[in-house]
């Protein structure tokens, strides 16, 4: 399964100031309406001319392959891809925007596209492309700006948690439904063997930071208020902090390891027995244990515990836009409706194992009939965008960095929810 931008896309543009060409997103939450007003219809037509899409080298690795049945439909239609490395995909993408030598289509991140949101950018979704209600809903809202929409959703992931449950059957124990349950069962699963239970993120970056901007929506808390204000120094965030802090002063996880890159083998040997991640490492444990099956015969998922507001996590994936001084939109929007049919996303994850973001392709075989992804089906229904504002991922980093020294027992949640307001406020909340 595919391992998309946590160390790539996101961690380049963590922290950095846009182009200064670049107009900011506005405030707000997305709805489920696109306004279209000044977009053409999307006809039935065929395609033609050229079409030149960028796309950052991973799921998008397979789409020349995917999209065959498209290209022989519309035999006088040139698809040209350009596949850029993660690390350098959006720095090489504002430059050619800034430049006004951008691609036709561009690939984006719905978890930080939030800078792209404009007019000056992107073209709104015409009617005819995409039905809004296909999609996981906060897919969908990660590109709507002010009642308009910009890109479509494409594939999709988010966090569940995934144990050994080779261990939690050994220690009598089912995976926790809510916080309170979490420390025991991870405490269960230690005297079942493992060294630390939670193979928790210590990168204290912008990547913790999203971990602790769920746990204070499941603690009932926001990042936002409807007017466009930071809400980070309140009860919830502390709660969301001690909560991911309490992974580590319990014991149940190591500030010392795993990295990011050591956590599956981490898993896979014992060292800990539980992850909070995404659908890919599903996957990928077999060629880490180097045994077929190992997968089917050692691991569980489940939905995230929930908090006093239920079991939220955040949509992440990947999704499609059409630049705003493309010379081909109409082939361009044509390519993109295709891409985002239920089937197209079967195929795409049949080559890729990219889920869908569409709702309706999960009922396929192929996906159904997996049955540790059913997790994340449940998840994804219950999932949150993160903040459509352009500096959402700056604020996300600084409150990553202030967990390390809570986490680490030298600090209080209390100080760094403060800390994390007043620096989000130094900011501001993008301009709208």
């Amino acid at each position: 399964m595919s391992n998309p931008s946590r160390r790539g896309v996101l961690q380049l543009t963590a922290g950095t100031a846009l182009l200064g060409s670049f107009a900011l997103a506005g405030c707000g939450r997305g709805t489920a309406k696109a306004a279209t007003s000044s977009a053409e219809p999307v006809d039935d037509s065929p395609a033609t001319g050229t079409v030149n899409v960028w796309a950052a080298q991973g799921d998008a690795d397979v789409l020349d392959k995917v999209i065959k049945p498209f290209k022989a439909a519309n035999p006088k239609l040139t698809v040209k891809f350009t596949l850029i490395p993660n690390a350098d995909y959006y720095t090489k993408l504002q430059a050619a925007i800034a430049a006004g030598k951008g691609p036709d289509v561009a690939q984006f991140f719905p978890e930080s596209q939030a800078q792209f949101l404009d007019p000056s950018i992107l073209r709104p979704v015409p009617d005819g492309v995409a039905d809004p209600k296909s999609f996981f809903p906060s897919l969908w809202d990660a590109g709507v700006m002010k009642n308009v929409a910009y890109t479509v959703p494409w594939y999709a992931y988010t966090y569940a948690l995934v144990y050994r449950s080779d261990l939690a059957k050994q220690a009598g124990v089912k995976a926790p439904a809510t916080w309170d349950e979490v420390v025991p069962f991870f405490k269960a699963l230690q005297r079942a063997g493992a060294r630390h239970a939670l193979g928790a993120d210590i990168g204290w970056d912008i990547f913790n930071g999203q971990d602790v901007a769920m746990y204070a929506w499941q603690a009932g808390g926001s990042l936002l208020s409807s007017g466009g204000k930071w809400t980070l120094d309140t009860p919830a965030m502390a709660d969301a902090i001690k909560y991911n802090a309490s992974f580590f002063t319990s014991g149940i996880a190591d500030t010392a390891g795993p990295t990011f890159l050591d956590a599956q083998p981490y898993f896979v040997s014992g060292r800990t027995a539980c992850m909070i991640t995404g659908p890919w490492v599903i996957g990928q444990l077999d060629a880490v244990a180097k045994k077929t099956g190992w997968t089917a015969s050692h691991v569980a998922t489940a939905p995230l515990p929930a908090g006093s507001s239920g079991s939220v996590s955040f949509s992440a994936g990947g999704s499609w836009g059409v630049l705003a001084d493309s010379g081909n939109a109409d082939a361009a929007w044509k390519l993109i409706r295709y891409i985002s049919k239920p089937s197209t996303q079967v195929a795409q994850y049949k080559a890729y194992s990219s889920l869908p973001a569409v709702a309706s392709a999960w009922a396929n075989p192929a996906i159904a009939g997996q049955p540790l992804l059913d997790a994340f089906l449940t998840q994804l229904k219950n999932t949150r965008a993160f903040p459509q504002v352009s500096n959402w991922q700056q604020v996300a980093t600084r409150l990553g960095k202030e967990m390390e020294a809570v986490a680490k027992g030298k600090g209080t949640a209390a100080k760094a929810a403060a800390n994390v307001q007043a620096y989000a406020e130094s900011l501001g909340a993008g301009k709208g």
